[in-house]
């Protein structure tokens, strides 16, 4: 298996999507996507350094080092049909910019970007601001939002792991944040959980100023981890079937 993804583009399908994980995770938060999404659309997560099959390599902090990372190992793989993006809470930022970055630099752009439990950049975020807790506050505050799978709890090892993984995670966030400027030509779906105290509805509803094409927006059962669950894959694929987002580029 390529350590940048936890799973390769499936031949035949006409859409491919890929996806962008939240902070302190991995790619394998889309683990099971591919069974409920639906035959027309190839799941694609992309792992960030510093986790899982990458855990020794170095994190990424800065915009700039993200993006030749993706121009190099991800952007060949954008380039062989219509694709589409998808990130959640940070994974959201990094789609908006590297979608910004795609089309600012003249190369083939997503038929659309979905973002999911995340604010516009213009929205204060009261995650990416705390980077700079220690680890008995930051394990707080991600307590608080449900972000702490029940099982790192009781691997002290692991868990601070994924405590430096999630801070460096959020310094990213936030140069991702300060440096957006435009809105995307292409579409924007969003994607808001019913009970996130982080990134609410009314909130997330904002990404409509952030695109000058068309704009959609839902909200799904759950608090901020909501792509945990089965109902976002199952609810998106049935959109993407129904938008057929990829007959545009036929």
């Amino acid at each position: 298996m390529n350590r940048y993804f936890a799973a390769r583009p499936r031949d035949g399908a006409p859409l491919r999507l890929f996806c962008f994980h939240h902070a302190g995770a991995g790619a394998m938060a889309f683990a099971g996507w591919a069974g409920r999404i639906g035959p027309q659309v190839s799941v694609v997560p992309v792992r960030l350094p510093g986790r899982e099959s990458r855990l020794g390599e170095a994190r990424i902090t800065d915009v700039a080092s993200l993006f030749d990372e993706f121009d190099e190992h991800l952007g060949p793989l954008l380039e062989q049909g219509p694709y589409a993006f998808y990130g959640h809470s940070l994974g959201a930022l990094v789609a908006y910019r590297f979608a910004e970055h795609r089309i600012g630099s003249g190369r083939q752009a997503p038929v659309g970007v979905v973002v999911g439990a995340c604010m516009p950049p213009d929205l204060p975020n009261p995650l990416i601001g705390a980077g700079h807790l220690d680890d008995e506050a930051l394990l707080a505050l991600l307590s608080s939002f449900g972000g702490v799978p029940e099982e790192l709890l009781a691997r002290p090892k692991w868990l601070r792991e994924m405590l430096a993984t999630t801070r460096a995670d959020l310094s990213l966030g936030r140069a991702l944040r300060e440096g957006a400027r435009n809105p995307l030509p292409c579409p924007i779906w969003a994607f808001a959980g019913k009970s996130d105290r982080v990134a609410t509805p009314g909130a997330v509803a904002q990404w409509e100023r952030w695109t000058t094409s068309s704009f959609r927006f839902r909200t799904l059962a759950g608090g901020h981890f909501f792509v945990r669950d089965d109902e976002l894959p199952r609810v998106l694929g049935e959109l993407l079937a129904e938008e057929q987002l990829f007959a545009a580029v036929d």
